[in-house]
């Protein structure tokens, strides 16, 4: 359907929707990380500005844990009345079913989609102390140190199964060295370590690193999308020395399946209209995040060829649940 006819309809089409809220329970907004990562903030924004679209109140619910499939799995298991909605990502919804033996919830049919919300390059940073006191400043340095001192770097990730997990396990084998890779939950807290020097270096995505690299606290060594990225366009990309190396970040929102259609084409039609917003625009810049507003079979399409796409990239490189 023409972008258009759903910013057109938004007014028709919200008012029922907030009329059918108002007499009930407010809308729950599960996200399945902890508060404070990038996934969390970006969700809250344009949630912020959906629920003043509908005039209906949205409760963000953070629901981290295991590699963000506890939290995905309340949305699969939710009622399919419009009331829980919730986040699908690269990880629960892509990487998580080639990760695990098995999963309580079915990462395609299980969801009716919302809209695409956002697309992020990941990056490999490292703690900027450390990186000096190593006199690391590149990514040959990187490679260079890590190959000389197995087990010496140790790397954070926003759980097990993360795309920064599988980011870190792919580069290792493509390098050739060994690092020691500690999960936490969420984005948010794997920044905190590194920043402290618990961890030595990340491959999360821009968003969540976004602030520490302008703040000067990380170095931004390489890029995991084919090309570097116009927003680090100094950073090179993992690609330009390992060819084929590609992993980026996205995210959106996805209701239970069996969800009514008309409540899934007011919702899309809510946030896409609050992803096109100039106010959300901006914000999102200063993340470095990229809004994608899509239609719901248009998001539907990226998690179907995503998660086909990213059976061999699991097999490839030999990343495990610990």
């Amino acid at each position: 359907m023409d972008r258009r006819h759903f910013m057109a309809g938004l007014g028709a089409a919200a008012l029922p929707l907030a009329a059918r809220a108002q007499q009930g329970k407010p809308i729950r907004v599960i996200v399945p990380f902890t508060a404070g990562g990038a996934t969390d903030v970006t969700t809250r924004i344009i949630t912020e500005k959906a629920a003043q679209l509908l005039g209906t109140a949205m409760l963000i619910e953070n629901r981290p844990g295991g590699g963000g499939g506890i939290g995905v799995d309340m949305v699969a298991k939710a009622a399919p009345d419009g009331h829980t909605i919730g986040m699908a990502a690269v990880a629960m919804n892509a990487i998580n079913p080639w990760l695990f033996k098995k999963l309580p919830y079915d990462p395609i049919k299980d969801f009716a989609p919302i809209t695409q919300m956002v697309r992020i390059p990941n990056v490999l940073v490292m703690n900027a102390d450390t990186a000096r006191r190593l006199k690391i400043s590149t990514l040959k340095d990187f490679i260079a140190y890590a190959r000389a001192n197995p087990a010496r770097l140790s790397y954070a990730s926003g759980g097990n199964g993360s795309g920064g997990h599988l980011a870190g396990e792919m580069f290792k084998k493509k390098a050739g060295f060994y690092a020691v890779h500690i999960p936490y939950n969420g984005g948010g807290p794997s920044q905190l370590a590194m920043l402290s020097g618990t961890v030595d270096y990340t491959l999360d995505n821009l968003a969540t690193s976004g602030a520490n690299i302008r703040a000067g606290k990380v170095i931004p060594l390489a890029v995991t999308t084919p090309r570097r990225s116009p927003l680090l366009p100094d950073v090179p990309a993992i690609a330009e020395t390992y060819p084929g190396f590609e992993i980026d970040t996205w995210w959106g929102l996805i209701a239970p399946a069996g969800t009514p259609r008309d409540v899934v084409a007011r919702l899309n039609a809510a946030y896409v209209a609050a992803l096109e917003s100039p106010d959300v625009k901006t914000r999102f810049a200063g993340m470095m995040a990229e809004p994608v507003p899509t239609t719901p079979e248009q998001f539907g399409d990226l998690m179907r060829r995503e998660h086909a796409r990213y059976e061999s990239v699991v097999k490839a490189s030999g990343a495990t649940v610990d």
